[in-house]
Parts: C-alpha cells; sequence; structure tokens
C-alpha cells in the first residue's frame, strides 16, 4: 500500500473553454425595423486553475484525471447580452508541484504555497458581437467575430517534496530508524534495501515549541543520477531541501568513498545541489567506541560538520538536531 499511495507524477489531457462567438443581430422595433446592431460579446472559455493546499502530500487523488475540460463560453446575444464565461476547473495540488508541457518540458506553473492559484490553461477569449463593427460609413455590420480556441495537450504534473532538511544515503543506512527517532511520522522499517519507496515527511520538535520538517527521501545508489535505482525520482524530491543530512552508518567499508558517491550523483543530476548546506551524520554510532569514531572524523572532509548518532539507542540526537537548527537558521550564500 505504501508504495500506491504516495503519487509524485501525472500525465493527464487538458483542454481549457473556447470562447463563445459574437453575436450578429440587429435591433428590430415596431417602429424602426433597421434599428442597428445589437449583438452581443461572446463569452470567455472556462480556464484551468492550479491551487496550492496544505493538506495534500501527493498528486494521488489525481490517478484517475485522465481529461480535464473546462467548459466553453456562451455565445452571445441580441439586445446586447454578453454570453455567460465558461466554468472554471481548479485542480488542487501539494505544495511543490510544478506544472510543464509533455511535448516540450516546458516548465509552466509552480505551486509552492497554500491558497496559491495559478492560472494554467487560459480559455479562449470571447469573439466581439457586431454592435462593436459599426462606423459611421458601416452602420450595419453583418461581421461578429468567433471566440478564441482554448489550449489542449497532454500535460504532467510532477511534485518535489518541500522539506527544510533531506536526509541522503545509500539504502539501510538508518534513515528511516532516525525519522522515527526524532519526529512522530512512522516509516517502515526494516534490514534491506529499497525499504522506503516514497519520501516520508516528519516534524521535528525543537526547543521552546520551534519545529522543523525532516523528509526522510528513498534510498540513493551509484548511477541515481543517470536514473538507475529509483533516480531521478528520487533526486527531483532534495532539489527543495536547504539542508541535506548525508547518512552514512558505522559499519559501512569505506565512509570517505561513501560520501564521495554521494556528493557525485549529486553534482552529476544538478550541480547547483552543491551550493546547499551539507551534514553529516554517522548512525548506529553505539556500536562505535572513541577510537573508531576519531578514526572515522580523520576520514572525513573537515569543512563538513558531522556528528555520531544512533536511533536505536537515542545517543547524539540532541546535538543533531542542534546542528541542523543552527544550519537552517542561518542565511544561504
Amino acid at each position: 500500500m505504501e508504495k500506491s499511495n504516495f503519487v509524485d507524477q501525472i500525465r493527464v489531457f487538458c483542454k481549457s473553454g473556447h470562447g463563445g462567438a459574437g453575436s450578429r443581430h440587429f435591433m428590430r422595433t415596431k417602429f424602426n425595423p433597421e434599428a442597428g446592431p445589437d449583438g452581443g460579446d461572446g463569452g470567455r472559455g472556462g480556464h484551468i486553475i492550479l491551487k496550492g493546499s496544505k493538506h495534500l502530500w501527493t498528486l494521488l487523488h489525481l490517478r484517475y484525471y485522465k481529461n480535464v475540460l473546462a467548459e466553453n463560453g456562451q455565445g452571445g446575444n441580441k439586445n446586447n447580452m454578453t454570453g455567460r464565461d465558461g466554468k472554471d476547473i481548479i485542480i488542487e495540488v501539494p505544495l511543490g508541484t510544478i506544472a510543464r508541457d509533455e511535448e516540450t518540458g516546458e516548465k509552466q506553473a509552480e505551486i509552492l504555497e497554500d491558497g496559491q492559484e495559478v492560472i494554467w490553461l487560459k480559455g479562449g477569449r470571447g469573439g466581439l458581437g457586431n454592435k462593436n463593427f459599426a462606423t459611421a460609413t458601416n452602420q450595419a455590420p453583418e461581421y461578429a467575430q468567433p471566440g478564441e480556441p482554448g489550449v489542449e495537450g497532454w500535460k504532467v504534473l510532477e511534485l518535489k517534496v518541500l522539506a527544510d532538511v533531506g536526509l541522503v544515503g545509500f539504502p539501510n543506512a538508518g534513515k528511516s530508524t532516525l525519522l522515527s527517532a526524532i519526529t512522530a511520522a512512522k516509516p517502515k522499517i526494516a534490514d534491506y534495501a529499497f525499504t522506503t519507496l516514497t519520501p516520508q515527511l516528519g516534524m521535528v520538535e525543537y526547543r521552546e515549541g520551534k519545529s522543523f520538517c525532516i523528509a526522510d527521501l528513498p534510498g540513493i545508489i551509484e548511477g541515481a543520477s543517470e536514473g538507475k535505482g529509483l533516480g531521478h525520482r528520487f533526486l527531483r524530491h532534495i532539489e527543495r531541501n536547504p539542508v541535506l543530512l548525508f547518512m552514512i552508518p558505522a559499519d559501512s567499508k569505506d565512509h570517505k568513498k561513501e560520501l564521495e558517491i554521494l556528493l557525485q550523483e549529486l553534482e552529476k543530476y544538478n550541480p547547483e545541489l552543491m551550493d546547499k548546506k551539507f551534514i553529516i551524520a554517522i548512525s548506529k554510532s553505539d556500536m562505535l567506541d572513541d577510537e573508531l569514531k576519531t578514526a572515522i572524523s580523520k576520514e572525513l572532509p573537515a569543512n563538513i560538520p558531522h556528528v555520531f548518532i544512533s536511533g536505536v539507542s537515542g545517543s547524539g540526537l540532541v546535538q543533531l538536531k542542534d546542528l541542523l537548527w543552527k544550519n537552517l537558521q542561518e542565511p544561504v550564500h
């Protein structure tokens, strides 16, 4: 069930409404059968609008939205009556959603705030009625504009998880154990690779009622930047996290090499990720003595802060929270 409940990309056919045609009508009164043009304008076609909702965390509810078709505008009418606008369609999406055109890949909209509304596909404008074309030399125009067509095409909605801290590490690095230890989230935990198939979010309670959001993301593997394993689906989610927490287990065969691979994958996918703030957590460190901790510390880069933690025993977790909070408060250079 876990895998089916989180949907971070959907493809949907969208079509905004056509504008209504302007009316070609002439007023006729009892005493003046040719009283002049009175054709009204057509109504605007319905827009397709994206709206951000903080209550959503997945695109699952849109999985069965195969066709999104907005209503056409009504045609104009006599007596200068404007046609009714087509009804807009509002699609609620989670914060962090990006809308793209499938064919060109162009980013058309981005939703980052609760209640934010963006017109994704504009409805066609209504045509002008013949009253608009009357002139001194042409007092009875026979012409009225047709409505503009709507916009249609296959579109893609992608979700990039919004969190303050992203957990990065190989499968089975202890990320889920840490998340369950410092937040109220209850991710699936087991001793085999790829337990976490979808991002898990949790709120970390900090001092004096403060809190921040942390995301356990699917485990990275070598070649993720080329789409291997969970690949790009994983890397997309960390683009939004200002702080990345690299999890390297104490029982790793080569701590330095493991960190280098993680950094290489991030840089290959998007070099801008290297501008984020990094912190290293050596997980499962309840199995280490002081001598081993000193040896591991020497292997790690001096310019990236590190902390030894254990999600099981709880050691180092307060220190980790302090380090994360401090980095979140510092401005990005």
